[in-house]
């Protein structure tokens, strides 16, 4: 999946959107020379009981942490 260049990919919701959206800026930053660092891993450990601090939750955080530093780094 690509994205028109002025498109910013939107936070990920779940692990398929995350994987989009980590594909998509690293194939900008490889268009651009930019080295990325490695987008955080997928949890394994789920339960999938819906628990209160689902590893989930802590994998969409990192995706996000990991976006917004990938959007810095495709700005300059």
């Amino acid at each position: 999946m690509t994205l028109p260049e002025e498109t910013t990919p939107a936070p990920a919701v779940d692990g398929a959107t995350a994987q989009a959206m980590f594909a998509v800026l690293q194939q900008r930053a490889a268009a651009l020379g930019i080295t990325l660092r490695n987008p955080p891993p997928e949890p394994t450990t789920c339960c999938g009981r819906g628990c209160n601090g689902c590893v989930w939750e802590g994998f969409l955080s990192a995706a996000e942490y990991w976006r917004q530093e990938a959007l810095l780094q495709l700005q300059d």
